[in-house]
């Protein structure tokens, strides 16, 4: 159960808050709480965080509506927490601007922030007898990882560090517009800088500046018994690098289950079908037969009609994250030959004469063991 609270609670909304009700709540308290208001307020920090989170699900209708629905599960692995929020972008998209915008001082969140880097997402496919007793699987990925020649700081070893020249050094570049209401002055990250005030006199002859270059990397990746189609695992840190050696993003592995020429799966049980002739239905017979775990003797009873299912225990799926297994679900059918030989009609014929006789009274199966003995 996830111990994160309600979004509801955090923005100080009931849960029939109207689109504008969660924007006005959000807009009295990401400005109350941001770091640059509370700086070295780690407290402050994580509130403001949880606020732009909290506002990011709920001004979404479909996103409200999952977490209406499922909560925070809604989520898990691969939702707000298992991609990039950024809450500063949130602030910014709502608000137009960075706080040192909209209060005329320069903000510290205005010059660039080391991001994490970019996640990454690759398809798994597996066989249901991998599913059923888990595998470790070799996965080969294309992600990036800081430039080896200059380590990631994008600069060519040697070259001068130089103040930006459009910036002069102040890593935002401020305008000022004049308004009927006066004079209103924005801020924006430079370009040029990228918000760090100073620039390399030579960028790497490498990676050009992007700090990253692309390569090719092998993971061991380790699958629990028991996934379903659509399951996910999220690797942390194995993802992109973020530029200048920032956090790194998550590989994010979407499991597929490839389609089995034998068993059709139902959650955790697995049906299959099994043809036997009419003798072996009447007199009963031992059949090997496969499991996902190795072949098995299936007994089959005297007097089996088509369409009986016979349940093999334990021999199903396991439950993910549980001891639970399913089952085998056999689903015999019986076939009805449409060509007999002459010696088959024959013994068709003596069986139908002894069904015939009013004289013998015993049972079909009884009958049907003299013909063939």
């Amino acid at each position: 159960m996830s111990n994160k609270r309600d979004y509801y609670e955090i923005l100080g909304v009931n849960k029939d808050a109207n689109p504008e009700d969660i924007k006005k709540a959000f807009r009295n308290l990401a400005p109350k709480y941001h770091p640059d208001r509370n700086p070295g307020n780690h407290e402050a920090e994580e509130k403001f965080k949880e606020i732009a989170e909290a506002y990011e699900i709920l001004k979404d209708p479909e996103k409200r509506r999952m977490y209406d629905q499922f909560g925070h599960a809604a989520f898990q692995g691969g939702g707000s927490s298992g991609f990039n929020i950024d809450p500063f972008d949130i602030f910014s998209q709502f608000f137009g601007g960075d706080l040192g915008d909209i209060f005329g001082f320069r903000s510290s969140s205005s010059r660039m922030r080391n991001r994490k880097g970019e996640d990454l997402q690759i398809r798994l496919t597996l066989t249901l007898e991998e599913i059923a007793t888990g595998v470790t699987k070799k996965v080969k990925i294309k992600k990036l990882i800081p430039c080896t020649h200059c380590d990631g700081s994008g600069v060519e070893p040697g070259a001068k560090i130089e103040t930006c020249p459009s910036c002069e050094g102040r890593g935002v570049k401020r305008t000022v517009q004049r308004t009927f209401l006066g004079q209103i002055m924005t801020e924006n990250i430079c370009h040029v800088c990228e918000g760090e005030g100073k620039r390399a006199s030579q960028n790497c002859a490498v990676c050009h500046g992007e700090t990253r270059i692309r390569t090719d990397e092998t993971l061991e990746v380790k699958i629990p018994k028991g996934v379903s189609n659509g399951n996910y695992l999220t690797l942390r840190g194995k993802g992109n690098i973020g530029k200048k050696k920032s956090e790194a993003g998550d590989l994010i592995v979407i499991i597929e289950e490839k389609p089995h020429k034998f068993f059709e799966r139902h959650n955790e049980d697995v049906v299959c079908q099994l043809n036997i002739t009419i003798s072996e239905a009447v007199l009963g017979t031992k059949v090997q037969i496969p499991t996902l775990y190795g072949k098995v003797e299936l007994s089959i009873p005297a007097g089996t009609q088509s369409e009986t299912v016979i349940k093999l225990n334990n021999k199903g799926l396991p439950l993910l994250n549980s001891s639970r297994t399913g089952n085998q679900l056999v689903k015999i059918h019986v076939d009805m030959p449409t060509k007999l030989s002459s010696e088959e009609k024959d013994i068709f014929k003596r069986l139908s004469e002894i069904e015939k006789s009013k004289e013998n009274h015993k049972g079909f199966i009884e009958r049907l063991k003299e013909v063939f003995n």
